[in-house]
């Protein structure tokens, strides 16, 4: 990692102090913009079958040549620019502090800069979790005004979010899942149900033995009464016995040429139940419909 560096020294110090913001990457890019040595970063290893995958980027600039090593490419990046702004610059005692990635400390850093996606990502990692999902459960609004509803699975938990994109639902619902994770040290493996609880929400076991007043009055019922309006007896349902609905607009229509519905309830299992109809209303309905049959057969087995 012998090198001679270019001239610039001390640019490179005085563009360090007069920009505390910026991270490693940018200065160092912005400082090889001027010299006309733009940095180039090689990922020369790259572990990710292993508990606490680790990666290792190499960044040379003129003659300088640095590595990194992290949890996730974008922290190697950061600690090989910052390992190769220690060379360049004149003033020694001027250094970059690398924020830890995984528990981003949310005093610090502007809202807006946050990667709570990111962030769930790193920490799921870090304590042997499975890795969270996503899924675009809904879509709607006026084309001016469009909202997106994702669903953020982890372990055997989940989380909703929404937002004006689909990357701000996302971000809404990893968030969510952080804020429960907030008094985690970033020290401890410990078990997901040890953060969130042991319930599982609602259980077939738990919808068979429930004592709630709405699903005994499902176990009752026909589901054939004319105009009933099964949106509202599946979000009473739903409200009793904590478990969400998420209703999906498909945008083809059926074979018959009529529209076409899923509602996913967020059961444990995940329960999703198909509906059509002559608009994307009546489609919601017999969606809905279709689940409280379901949650009757359910909770009717011994």
């Amino acid at each position: 990692m012998q090198s001679t560096p270019f001239s610039g020294f001390c640019s490179l110090g005085k563009m360090i102090t007069a920009k505390p913001g910026k991270t490693p990457i940018q200065v160092l890019h912005e400082y090889g913009m001027k010299t006309k040595n733009i940095p180039v970063y090689e990922c020369e290893r790259s572990d990710v079958q292993i508990h606490v995958p680790t990666f290792t980027f190499k960044v040379t600039v003129g003659d300088i040549t640095c590595t990194g090593e992290g949890t996730s490419k974008k922290l190697a990046k950061h600690r090989a620019a910052e390992a190769a702004i220690n060379i360049l610059k004149a003033n020694a005692s001027i250094c970059f502090a690398v924020p830890d990635p995984l528990m981003p400390d949310p005093s610090k850093q502007p809202k807006n800069q946050l990667n709570p996606i990111g962030s769930l990502q790193e920490l799921a990692i870090h304590h042997g979790w499975r890795l969270p999902e996503y899924t675009l459960s809904q879509e709607g609004g006026p084309a001016h005004k469009r909202e997106y509803t994702t669903i953020c699975r982890l372990e055997s938990f989940m989380e909703t979010g929404k937002g004006a994109s689909k990357k701000q639902a996302k971000r809404n619902a990893a968030e969510k899942f952080l804020a429960k994770f907030s008094n985690i040290s970033p020290e401890n493996h410990i078990s997901l149900t040890n953060v969130v609880g042991h319930s599982l929400g609602c259980t077939w076991h738990s919808l068979r033995n429930s004592p709630g007043e709405k699903i005994n009055l499902l176990k009752r019922s026909l589901l054939s009464i004319p105009n009933t309006d099964y949106i509202q007896l599946l979000s009473e349902i739903a409200k009793e016995q904590g478990f969400n609905i998420t209703y999906l607009d498909i945008e083809e229509l059926s074979a018959n040429g009529q529209y076409q519905c899923l509602a996913e309830l967020s059961t444990s299992p995940i329960t999703v139940c198909h509906g059509s109809g002559i608009s994307c209303g009546n489609a919601q309905s017999d969606a809905a419909h279709n689940a409280l049959q379901y949650l009757k057969i359910i909770a009717e087995r011994k």
